[in-house]
């Protein structure tokens, strides 16, 4: 827990420089709409090709060999855009953004790593509190941009370029911590010690994955509730530098907004873990829901007030940490212990899939419509789950 919690911290300094500084770099390098909001889904789509691959991974060979390659790749995407920044390389540009995506799939892979030892009563605490100790990291990812300007005048880089540079190394060093003392490592640790029949490295194939959500109730009621708060959130916060650097607002203002944004994503999480741990999954999912909603609806009235777009950025991080993190640790206790690894990684790469996906749709909608709009349409996204959460089969005894 310790190496996860410093791993996380270090690791989510590099992460959190994609959705601020990385949304404006895209559009600076390529000078074009279009462009820009294909690139903005990249790191995104670069988490959910490699989350699938990743978790694979840690049930063949353990966390220590997934998280740490994973750090290991974002860094070398981060190496990469410190060059697409300095030269506006388009090619790069994207290469680098889809290889900084590994850093937020093993920043989510490392979430479940926290439950692989933890007693059962306490396996939403255990993932909340890897969640929670993110929130430092994330908070001054997006604020590279400050000690970004310093190192450009020094160096002769430019800021986008010093920031992708410090990214650089905090993810190279969390990759380092990781492989150095990750030992023993939690997952394999737990086939050995696990009961004849439960244990052993059984990778879990895709199809085992589909099947079993198909009979299991509870991981699919996990898995859309997840999807759900990721479409929402990564559709609205995609579009918000946007939409802010539209009225006027510099990046210093987007790097703090960003940054609020995710100390609502990430501070509530030990709350969150203690509700679901103690009175279960469903009452915080129900509650995510309703700040999720609040969120949009202030989006969708006060589109224009920077302070009010600041608070419903704020909203929507605390929503989806609710939703998140208890469908996380409802998926976690109800999936078998036999494709577990791999459907952690599978679950994580379907939704930074389905996130990329909103990223990309929610910059046409912005660009031929509204930020009011674009909130409209996410209140509706949350319909379905709202009605699955107040459907009476979904009973507190599952819950």
């Amino acid at each position: 827990m310790t190496v996860l919690v410093l791993t996380q911290i270090i690791g989510t300094v590099g992460v959190g420089v994609a959705p601020s500084i990385g949304i404006l770099l895209a559009g600076a390098v390529t000078d074009n709409e279009a462009w820009a909001g294909v690139a903005r889904t990249a790191s995104t789509l670069g988490a959910a090709l490699l989350g699938l691959p990743l978790g694979t991974l840690a049930a063949r060979r353990g966390r220590r060999v997934a998280l740490a390659g994973g750090w290991w790749t974002a860094a070398v995407g981060a190496a990469v855009l410190v060059a697409a920044a300095q030269w506006s390389l388009i090619v790069p540009l994207f290469g680098g953004l889809l290889l900084i995506g590994a850093g937020l799939a093993v920043s989510l892979q490392s979430r479940f790593a926290a439950t692989d030892l933890a007693q059962p009563h306490h396996k939403a605490r255990s993932l909340a509190l890897i969640v929670w100790v993110g929130t430092l990291g994330s908070v001054l990812g997006p604020n590279l941009g400050v000690p970004g300007e310093i190192i450009g005048a020094a160096t002769g880089l430019t800021v986008y370029a010093s920031a992708f540079l410090i990214a650089a190394l905090c993810l190279a060093v969390a990759g380092l911590v990781v492989w150095l003392w990750l030992r023993p490592d939690p997952l394999l640790f737990l086939e050995r010690e696990a009961p004849a029949g439960l244990g052993g490295r059984q990778p879990g194939r895709i199809r085992q994955v589909l099947a079993e959500l198909r009979v299991n109730r509870r991981a699919r009621v996990a898995v859309i509730a997840i999807l759900t708060a990721q479409i929402v959130m990564v559709g609205i916060m995609t579009m918000t530098p946007v939409h802010l650097t539209h009225h006027g607002g510099s990046i210093t203002l987007v790097g703090i907004t960003i940054s609020m944004h995710i100390v609502g994503m990430y501070a509530p999480a030990p709350l969150v873990g203690l509700i679901a741990d103690r009175y279960g999954h469903r009452p915080a999912i129900t509650a995510g829901l309703g700040v999720l909603a609040a969120s949009l609806l202030i989006g969708a009235m006060k589109p224009d007030d920077t302070g009010w777009t600041i608070t419903s950025l704020i909203l929507l991080g605390i929503g989806w940490s609710f939703v998140n993190v208890a469908a996380s640790a409802l998926f976690n206790a109800a999936v078998s212990t036999e494709t577990r690894a791999s459907s952690q990684g599978g679950v994580d790469a379907l939704s930074n899939l389905f996130g990329a996906t909103a990223a990309f749709a929610s910059g046409p909608l912005l660009a031929v419509s509204s930020f009011s709009l674009l909130s409209i349409v996410a209140l509706i996204v949350l319909i379905p789950l709202g009605v699955l959460m107040a459907g009476r089969t979904f009973t507190r005894q599952n819950a």
